[in-house]
């Protein structure tokens, strides 16, 4: 029987992480707490055309130490990493989805995106049609670029039927998919699910595209050093990749089956900036309304809220539009907390963004110690808050709260609580 909508307690009881920093969660928050930047040249492809060199990579991934060659020839690289991560969530949470009965995984769900999809596996088609014309074209070409094909291998891997698919939002995704299993979950539809985000953008076409943006930092001389958030020589952010999951339980079932509680999602805010198709909204007021929607549906005040862990990419209009928008919703509050970007070791990993660092704003409730912003060197007036600048800081946490925004205007903003029973 669904049990009405707000009624429900919302859990984290697992979660699956492959980052720049380590191949899982435990890997990826110790690389956090040691303030280690993930970046270094790119090893991908040969770099020598292109302005920017460097990325923040996962480091010593081999398909065949998870996949037999036939299944790996389905997937592009981001699908792989997803499944990879949904696989340590799942163990993470104790689930046994062999011994799960047909109606519970029917109200199993799978909402795991991507801001782009494969686009390793486009440019590599590209260039064969190009070559060789329509017949080389690979019947996995379609099943292996779109976004939503995550989903479809972990619920087919696992047997979970409920609702399959993927919110495709540039680099709110990771959020999005958490928010939305936060609504079904409340209103009864669902009992569990995996939900997060993967990227594998670190390619010709990615690297080239971002750098056509002129978005990307170009610092080749020192990689480890380059995104540097909320610092004044700030020029652009990192490109990053991996995959970040969560097992997500209404609590009933969570406590029914004794089920380690990681943290307590108590409130998710969105909005629209309205206002230019990669630039943010230069007062902030877009990423200002997701925040106090994310206030109001948690029923938090400013000052309840610990950590915040900013969306802060590194870029020179980003950066202070967010630190206005967190000045509005906080007033004062604002320079009482703790804020960091972690992107400043794992670089942006756009559409799983969220989901990885929904996974370091939980351990950093978990283990009470806020992750730092690395690479600070030189002061910005026009960014003045705490920003845990390169050394974490030891601080009880109760409310941590993750921003990610996106290409577009999108705005999400998710709220954490130490799980209290």
């Amino acid at each position: 029987m669904a049990i009405p909508h707000k009624s429900r307690r919302v859990v984290v009881t697992g979660m699956g992480a492959l980052t720049p920093l380590g191949h899982s969660p435990d890997l990826f928050w110790e690389g956090l707490v040691e303030g280690r930047s993930g970046a270094a040249p790119i090893t991908h492809f040969d770099t020598e055309r292109f302005v920017t060199k460097f990325a923040c990579e996962v480091k010593g991934f081999n398909p065949s130490d998870h996949f037999d060659r036939r299944e790996a020839r389905k997937m592009d690289p981001f699908a792989q990493y997803a499944v990879v991560a949904a696989a340590q969530a799942v163990e993470h949470s104790g689930l046994e989805p062999d011994k799960m009965s047909q109606d519970e995984r029917d109200r199993t769900a799978v909402i795991i995106g991507s801001g782009i999809g494969g686009l390793q596996v486009f440019h590599e088609q590209t260039e064969g049609y190009v070559k060789h014309g329509p017949r080389r074209i690979s019947p996995f070409f379609i099943p292996k670029l779109i976004p939503d094909i995550v989903s479809g291998h972990v619920s087919i891997r696992y047997g979970f039927r409920g609702p399959n698919y993927c919110v495709v939002s540039a680099c709110a995704t990771g959020n999005n998919n958490i928010s939305d299993v936060f609504m079904m979950m409340q209103r009864g539809m669902i009992d569990a699910a995996l939900c997060g985000g993967a990227e594998a953008a670190i390619s010709e076409l990615g690297i080239g595209g971002f750098n056509a943006l002129r978005a990307l930092s170009t610092r080749n001389d020192d990689p480890a050093t380059a995104s540097r958030p909320f610092d004044k020589t700030r020029d652009g952010f990192v490109l990053g990749e991996g995959a970040g999951v969560l097992v997500i339980e209404s609590l009933e079932r969570a406590q029914a089956r004794g089920a380690n509680i990681y943290a307590e999602i108590i409130g998710i805010g969105m909005s629209a900036d309205a206002n230019h198709i990669t630039a943010p909204d230069p007062n902030g007021h877009g990423a200002m309304l997701a925040m106090r929607n994310m206030l109001a549906d948690a029923h938090l005040k400013p000052e309840d809220v610990d950590y915040l862990n900013m969306h802060g990419t590194a870029t020179p209009l980003g950066d202070i539009a967010e630190t206005k928008s967190v000045k509005q919703v906080f007033g004062a509050h604002a320079y009482e907390m703790n804020v960091s970007s972690t992107k400043s070791m794992t670089g942006h990993l756009l559409g799983a963004a969220g989901a990885i660092e929904a996974i370091a704003t939980i351990q950093a409730i978990c283990n009470d110690i806020v992750p730092p912003t690395i690479n600070f060197v030189t002061p910005d007036p026009d960014c003045d808050l705490n920003y845990t600048f390169n050394k974490p800081q030891k601080r009880r946490i109760d409310v941590a709260v993750s921003n990610a925004f996106g290409f577009g205007g999108h705005n999400t903003s998710v709220a954490f609580r130490k799980f209290v029973a």
